[in-house]
């Protein structure tokens, strides 16, 4: 399986990061979590104190920072951002960033140049429609806003910070839309990728049943 290509895709707290993590590290592949090249990038605007609504400025930081993806770890120009990338100034910044189009120019090529021997699992909202249009392996993960809600609250509070179901309930709700109504590369399954609904399902289950696809696509099976 070390040339397999999976692109996992789908809406804020929908699982993919946890799920896609699994997959690869059971069949032995390389993780690309490309929403954390973009929250990586918004962190680098945050600190360096730019006008994030400033386009080429921030796809300038897109096109010089040294993201390092060393799961779980996240490395910005040397400095360890892994938490740091998960605050929620990061979070309320990032689609704005994720928005943009030259700054997603520039990170599809560096996520494609991650993916161009294969051998790996990549999740983000774009990567069956537009990252990796011919992987082997599309799914495309999703779950009730009330469910992602309950997970990013827990997700927050685990990792220290304050949150407030209603305010995370309108947030989600905003980055739905704006991921979903963007004029580029916006969240929509690809044609060929296999719905999963995550509501009420663990982990286990969901990537049992990732797992299942990529055995049966690489024995040849439909």
């Amino acid at each position: 399986m070390k040339r397999l290509t999976v692109a996992i895709d789908g809406p804020a707290g929908a699982g993919k990061s946890t799920v896609a993590r699994r997959v690869a590290e059971e069949l032995g592949l390389l993780y690309v979590d490309t929403g954390a090249m973009y929250r990586a990038i918004t962190w680098k605007a945050l600190q360096s104190e730019i006008d994030l609504s400033d386009e080429q400025v921030v796809a300038a930081i897109a096109r010089e920072a040294e993201i390092v993806l060393d799961p779980p770890e996240v490395l910005v120009d040397g400095v360890r951002v892994t938490e740091a990338i998960r605050s929620p100034e990061v979070t309320d910044h990032v689609s704005m960033v994720a928005g943009m189009a030259e700054v997603r120019r520039v990170l599809v090529e560096k996520q494609r140049q991650m993916a161009k021997d294969g051998g790996v699992v990549m999740d983000g909202r774009d990567i069956g429609t537009h990252v990796m249009p011919d992987a082997d392996v599309k799914v495309f993960l999703t779950a009730s806003i009330e469910e992602r809600v309950r997970r990013r609250h827990l997700e927050m509070i685990r990792r220290g910070y304050a949150s407030d179901p209603d305010r995370l309930y309108q947030e989600i709700k905003r980055r739905d839309e704006m991921d979903e109504n963007r004029s580029h590369s916006p969240l929509k399954p690809a044609a060929d990728a296999v719905m999963l609904d995550t509501t009420g399902r663990s982990i286990d289950e969901v990537v049992s049943m990732i797992l299942d696809l990529c055995r049966t696509k690489v024995s040849g099976g439909e």
